[in-house]
């Protein structure tokens, strides 16, 4: 019986995978993926051959990763749910709830619903992760946070609360992306080769999210030390205001959060 069983090998499935492997070890995973190729690609830089099937997976772990996309997350549960018993579910689609899960499994198995982002293929993610009703031991708490501290940090919220999580950190690397991009291209203008000006822009987006983690300090105080009273900082940062940057960043979570609500209700 192995640890962990992943369904799905795709993008974040095998980055998930890869932690999982560098943590717990080859001999805790077993996974299975509907891709023929998913499974050979992950065979060959892990050297674990996959199982044969869902099912396989499912019977063969404690903790099980549901890392497909929500339009086909019906279709696994309705395969795997008669070989499920107390294995602890892990749900890494978008909007399907805890709720649903357990009704399509036909009883309240233990479940773990999460959202991570696209950082974590470098193990440098962030995911927001709701616990089913129901009690997990101290034990079974210990294994899923070093899951997912294995790509990247975590933290708990109110299962409500997950679709906000979707806009907080699920979908905004997108615009940290823009930012980037847009500040690069700004510099490129004044004369910096393009290579250099996304060096640049992404290494000072990683510094500044390092100060914020690391020191504690309101995000606010730390723009505050940056602007020099008539400087170029302030300058720049009333320039941004007089074109709505905080504004287009709220709206941008406003519609974020209604479209993750609107498919939350069609699941």
């Amino acid at each position: 019986m192995a640890l962990f069983g992943f369904i799905g090998a795709g993008n974040m499935g095998f980055a998930l995978l890869k932690a999982c492997y560098s943590t717990f070890g080859k001999n805790e995973l077993v996974y299975f993926d509907a891709s023929a190729q998913k499974c050979q690609e992950t065979e060959s830089q892990l050297g674990i051959p996959a199982e044969d099937s869902n099912i396989s997976v499912a019977k063969k772990c404690k903790y099980l990763v549901l890392a497909v996309k929500p339009q086909f997350m019906p279709e696994v549960l309705d395969e795997i749910k008669d070989v499920i018993t107390n294995q602890i579910i892990i749900s890494i689609a978008a909007g399907i709830s805890i709720d649903s899960i357990r009704e399509k499994l036909g009883f309240p198995a233990k479940i773990v619903r999460a959202m991570p982002n696209t950082p974590a293929l470098i193990f440098k993610g962030i995911t927001g992760i709701s616990y089913s009703s129901g009690s997990f031991s101290d034990e079974e708490k210990e294994i899923i946070g070093r899951f997912f501290s294995s790509f990247g940090r975590y933290e708990v919220f109110d299962e409500k609360l997950m679709n906000a999580v979707t806009c907080a950190s699920g979908s905004s690397p997108a615009y940290v992306y823009m930012f980037i991009e847009a500040l690069a291209d700004s510099v490129v203008d004044l004369g910096i080769p393009r290579d250099k000006a996304y060096i640049l822009a992404a290494q000072t987006v990683l510094g500044a999210a390092a100060m914020v983690l690391e020191t504690g300090e309101h995000p606010g105080a730390l723009k505050d030390k940056v602007c020099s009273p008539g400087g170029t900082t302030i300058a720049a940062v009333k320039a941004l205001e007089e074109h709505g940057f905080r504004n287009a960043i709220m709206k941008a979570t406003e519609a974020c959060f209604n479209r993750a609500e609107k498919l939350t209700l069609k699941k």
